[in-house]
């Protein structure tokens, strides 16, 4: 009866010493293998105090049974039993790597590399870890003894005899000594190579960083030079055989596993080039061909294996071009680009999970450390070191960046490094994904000395250390550039003014001095003002530096907070709304566009703090508020720059919606669907374009003739107006109609409704603050030689008597946006036989349309303009498409009710639907229409006047690129993409048009 109780008590106590499953546990305790033990309270203390006590009582078990004879056995016991260090080593390596109890059960003998304990012992280094591999010949052998140094690594982490940055060097020390018994391994297994060349192993990466992990690929570079007497060529040969031969000692898989892979694709070209250069070969590769980002990999180049003398020889040549990096154009976007590039490749079930890459991870502390190293370590070579945290300590030093923030990020930095080794430990395996598993999360918390709630400790200090990078690692490199100028506490080591020059070039910024008188000028101070932006300014500059012109962003910043830096709440805004500053950033760095008309009335800024405050306004809306602010002025000048007014705030409302989107944020990643981005910004200015009309119309009435115009009076909208696809510079394409009112005789009728045309045209164009809206009547019967305004009869008697097929074109687009709705109605009625011909259009016709196409594409094309580029009359380009869709309209129409729309979208969808086009060649189009379109909108939004081509200046033309979802340095991808896409457009049109 009492043998249950104790059964319960020896569950209890098990339980309390952390095991998971105590009945296993206690099999094993009171099993035969561990009888020697089981009256030893120290064991299960010592069991208790691993990672996993189960793991490790399984491990002890395995070992003790795997042990030769009992004579071994006793010795194992009376050491674990006399000696607390072994005892601690010994399971604390099984309580946390499962692959290093498999290790010892399979050589129950290594347990004896533990049992030192000298101080030699406790650090060792390159030549220590030589002797302990010295005895190795061969692959399977070396494996063995490079487990066997491990181990004892392993132990030293567990325990905290080292730290993570002592763990990393002895790691990379240990693949030092690894490296160089491969080479001798291999060298000796061909005596005649080894005689015919020098070759030199230069770590990259980690390992040359003195910073590797448990399991890394290790990254090398090969150098070789001929012995005296050898031909170069064949030596070169012989060199490859060795460096090839080393690479498979070390990565091939054996009986006793793989030690790493070592990888040579950080080389000259890459896996394409050849495996083995010379000195001089290398040398030639990067002065001439290589890349941003092969500087920034051979910061940690050291010398590890080889010939010593030409390994030295390899990094003195090369280091004074890694410290010129930083001279090369887009050298901060390149590496930013290859960092989001990385983050991108991320698939997105793991992008939470991953410690290394993923957004907060260690890889954005080496990024930063790394660019500010190229940037700095030009004119200070106290920062040209390998290890991530060497740098961060001596850019600290050096006032390169804030000693608060340096120590944040090196704590980060550690604890995730710490995570990163316990996960690649417990199986050998190279991974940097967090454990989703329960059971895998608690080994891995308790690892990290996290005992109470190991798994919530373990996720709340993963979370504050990730979020902690984050937060930093843009900070740390704009930080320094406001304590530069700003002049606060005396004693406080600061960036000096050519090393914030330095940065702000290397940022992309093209007057560095301005930026500085910038900054200076907007952080300067004590008062709460200056406060609050040299929190927001670290951040911004990283916006602004993510932008094509981040001295246009910065210079913006600073007139929007000279004209509200004094309204409570405009900082309160950008210090609260998070959305709000990252939203200015965007607009303001842009282009010119948004700033412009922002500049214009600057308390549009609280738009930005709102989500819905940049979705654009319904018409009705627009219309009725426009109207309110005209019936509140006095007199129609008034009036019409009240609704300009409303205009210009709205313009600006659609553009930074517009751009935002284009962008992405933080928080929303950028619009997927270019299509809907282009329908967005039509729709809103069409709309707008509409309201401010029907204002004006309004206020011109109202001054001239009170309440009625002697006749019905109405706006008809015309191309991309009535096709709602207006840009943001286009003019509004309109006719106007007018009908005497009964009784009004028809020269008076006709001479108020020329005034009224004559008076809003002048009103809409009056030198202001705001925009003017161009009225262009181009469109209307006749042409320039037509009468500004016709009756509705007078219409009807041109379009039944004298109307040519492009008028009939024309109206396609056709549509009321502004007075009398009923009159505008009848007008579209009259002219939809003229829109939709019953039976289509008669071949003549077509032939006609085909004939005026051709003449406008040689005729109109403007001098100098390549057709390939330009998106309004180039090949593939907005004309092609609308001319293919509307003859469609115009021969369909009659018989397809979906065709019978203003909007080209929609009438290429219903063409689609209705088997006119094939679904490949209608993508094909409406592809190619709102590429055209959204250039026209970029080119617009960059350089704030209109244009139909890609700027010729590089920074306007990169800026159009970003808009278009295009990175620093892509250029290039997007005018491939503009021709390819266009030239396959022009193909379509070549068969529906011109029936080819």
């Amino acid at each position: 009866m009492t043998v249950p109780g104790r059964r319960s008590s020896a569950f209890t106590r098990l339980l309390r010493h952390g095991f998971t499953d105590p009945s296993a546990a206690e099999r094993h305790l009171t099993g035969p293998y561990l009888a020697p033990l089981q009256s030893s309270s120290v064991l299960l203390d010592a069991l208790g105090a691993t990672a996993d006590p189960d793991l490790a009582l399984t491990g002890l078990v395995r070992l003790v049974e795997a042990q030769p004879d009992d004579e071994q056995r006793r010795t194992l016991f009376d050491t674990l039993l006399a000696g607390k260090p072994l005892r601690d080593r010994l399971l604390g390596v099984m309580g946390a790597s499962e692959a290093l109890a498999d290790h010892l059960a399979r050589h129950p003998g290594d347990w004896h590399a533990l049992v030192t304990y000298e101080a030699s012992d406790l650090h060792p280094g390159v030549e220590e870890f030589e002797q302990g591999l010295s005895h190795a010949t061969d692959p399977v052998s070396l494996r063995v003894a490079y487990r066997r140094c491990l181990l004892s690594i392993a132990a030293r982490d567990v325990c905290g005899t080292t730290d993570v940055a002592e763990t990393a060097a002895e790691l990379a020390d240990l693949a030092t000594a690894t490296l160089r018994a491969a080479v001798a391994i291999a060298r000796a297994a061909a005596p005649e190579d080894d005689a015919l060349c020098r070759l030199a192993v230069i770590a990259m990466g980690k390992c040359g960083g003195h910073e590797l992990n448990y399991v890394s690929d290790v990254d090398v570079i090969f150098v070789a030079a001929a012995t005296d007497g050898a031909e170069e060529g064949k030596a070169l040969q012989a060199a490859t055989r060795l460096a090839s031969h080393m690479m498979r000692i070390c990565s091939e898989t054996t009986v006793e596993g793989t030690i790493w892979p070592v990888d040579a694709n950080l080389r000259p070209e890459g896996r394409n080039g050849p495996l083995v250069r010379t000195m001089a070969s290398h040398l030639a590769y990067y002065q001439r061909w290589a890349k941003t980002w092969e500087f920034q990999a051979l910061l940690k180049a050291r010398p590890v294996a080889g010939d010593p003398e030409l390994g030295r020889e390899y990094v003195e040549t090369l280091s004074p071009l890694v410290w010129h990096a930083a001279e090369r154009e887009n050298f901060v976007p390149d590496v930013q680009k290859m960092r989001r590039r990385v983050v991108d490749s991320i698939p997105t079930a793991e992008l939470e999970r991953e410690l290394k890459l993923g957004p907060g991870g260690l890889r954005d502390v080496e990024f930063a450390v790394q660019l500010l190293q190229l940037v700095h370590g030009r004119g200070d070579a106290s920062l040209r070191s390998g290890s991530t945290l060497e740098a961060l300590n001596a850019l600290a030093a050096g006032g390169y960046v804030g000693r608060a923030d340096a120590a944040h990020l090196d704590e980060a930095y550690r604890f995730l490094r710490a995570m990163e080794h316990r996960i690649q430990l417990y199986r050998l395996r190279r991974t940097h994904l967090v454990p989703e598993d329960e059971a895998d999360l608690r080994r891995l918390g308790r690892s990290l000395g996290l005992r109470t709630e190991p798994v919530t400790e373990l996720n709340k200090a993963w979370r504050k250390h990730s979020s902690a990078v984050r937060r930093l690692h843009e900070k740390l490199f704009y930080r320094p550039l406001l304590d530069a100028v700003a002049q606060l506490a005396p004693g406080e080591i600061r960036l000096s003014t050519d090393a914030a020059r330095e940065r702000l070039v290397a940022l992309g910024y093209n007057d560095p001095a301005a930026a500085l008188r910038h900054l200076e000028a907007l952080a300067s101070g004590v008062s709460r003002k200056a406060a609050i932006q040299r929190t927001l300014l670290p951040v911004l500059l990283g916006w602004f530096a993510d932008s094509a012109d981040p001295d246009a962003g910065l210079l913006g910043f600073r007139k929007v907070s000279d004209a509200l830096g004094k309204t409570p709440w405009y900082l309160r805004l950008l210090r609260d709304e998070g959305a709000a500053a990252e939203n200015l950033a965007r607009v303001l760095s842009a282009g010119r566009l948004a700033p412009d008309l922002l500049m214009r009335a600057p308390e549009a800024v609280a738009l930005l703090g709102d989500e819905r405050g940049l979705e654009p306004r319904d018409h009705l809306h627009l219309e009725q508020e426009v109207l309110a602010a005209v019936g509140r002025a006095d007199g129609a000048e008034m009036a019409v720059a009240a609704a300009r007014g409303v205009r210009r705030r709205e313009l600006f409302r659609t553009a930074a919606g517009d751009l935002i989107r284009s962008y992405g944020t933080e928080e929303h990643p950028a619009e997927g669907d270019p299509g809907a981005l282009v329908d967005r910004v039509g729709s809103a200015v069409s709309d707008l374009t509409a309201a401010t009309l029907a204002g004006t119309l309004r206020a011109v009435v109202r001054q001239g003739w009170g309440d009625e115009l002697p006749t019905r009076f109405a706006v008809i909208g015309m191309g991309r107006f009535g096709g709602h696809e207006l840009g943001y510079g286009s003019d509004a394409d309109v006719i106007f109609v007018h009908e005497p009112r009964e009784g009004v005789d028809e020269h008076v009728a006709a001479k108020a409704a020329n005034a009224v045309v004559a008076e809003m045209r002048r009103l809409l164009e009056i030198p202001s603050q705001d925009p003017p809206l161009l009225i262009d009547t181009d469109l209307r019967p006749e042409g320039k030689n037509g009468p500004l305004v016709r009756t509705l009869k007078s219409y009807e008697a041109y379009y039944r008597r004298w109307s040519l097929v492009w008028e009939s074109q024309a109206l396609l687009r056709a549509e009321p946006v502004a007075g009398d709705e009923e009159l505008g109605r009848r007008f579209i009625d009259m002219i939809s036989t003229l829109r939709y011909p019953a039976e289509g259009l008669g071949e003549d016709a077509v032939r006609e349309i085909r004939r005026l196409k051709a003449r406008m594409e040689t005729e109109r094309m403007p001098r100098g303009a390549d057709p390939n580029l330009h998106a309004k009359l180039g090949r593939g380009g907005l004309s092609d498409v609308e001319w293919t869709v509307q003859l469609l309209q115009l021969r369909h129409g009659w018989v397809e009710p979906g065709l019978r729309t203003t909007r080209t979208r929609e009438a290429l969808a219903a063409a689609r639907a209705a088997e006119l086009i094939s679904t490949e060649d209608a993508a094909v189009l409406d592809e190619a229409w709102v590429l055209a379109s959204r250039v026209r909108n970029g080119v617009m939004l960059v350089r704030g006047r209109a244009g139909d081509t890609f700027p010729s200046d590089g920074r306007e033309l990169a800026a159009v690129g970003r808009y278009l979802g295009y990175g620093p340095g892509l250029v290039g991808d997007l005018l491939d993409d503009y021709r390819r896409t266009t030239r396959r457009a022009r193909a379509v049109v070549e068969e529906l048009f011109y029936g080819a």
